[in-house]
């Protein structure tokens, strides 16, 4: 009895020191999953440069903020608000239906433009478009570009961040 007890612990052993031996390198281990924008339900902010903000024919840049905010409702719309003078613009679409498209970045397709005065969103347009956005959690600057159009009106709003960390609220 004693040399099968014996015989179980050197083989427990050698399967130890095999099993450590041919480990694969830390290098080699799965990665935690990137975290993903727009994300979990929530307010994230970017900071960067409001590169354009166009309602019809009305040019809103130069007074356009140099901050976005991305925001997912527990129902998954998402919707990226550009201010301008105290003003709000907002595309948005349902989250469920972003794709992959070029360059690594997603394409959002938009339902509805959102319009406001500081933080209350009070009018909306239904429109047809997209916003196409890199995933700001990576550390490289990105960009978020937003195009729609409504039977009477066109929406233009573009984004780069300088690839700094986002700001989250609930």
């Amino acid at each position: 009895m004693g040399f099968e007890i014996e015989m179980k612990l050197s083989a427990l052993a050698a399967a130890a020191f095999f099993s450590a031996a041919f480990a694969l390198p830390a290098s080699a281990a799965p990665a935690a999953p990137a975290e993903t924008f727009p994300g979990a339900p929530g307010v994230i902010t970017l900071s960067g440069k409001c590169a354009k903000l166009v309602v019809a024919k009305f040019d809103a840049t130069k007074g356009c903020k140099n901050e976005l905010a991305s925001v997912t409702l527990v129902n998954g719309l998402v919707t990226f608000i550009f201010t301008s003078d105290g003003k709000a613009l907002g595309f948005q679409g349902d989250g469920g239906g972003i794709k992959p498209a070029s360059n690594g970045n997603a394409r959002l397709p938009l339902s509805l433009v959102t319009t406001g005065v500081g933080n209350k969103m009070t009018g909306e347009v239904k429109v047809a478009g997209f916003c196409t956005f890199g995933n700001p959690y990576a550390g490289k600057p990105i960009a978020i570009e937003c195009t729609a159009e409504s039977k009477d009106s066109s929406f233009t709003g573009s984004f780069r961040t300088g690839g700094k960390l986002v700001k989250k609220g609930k």
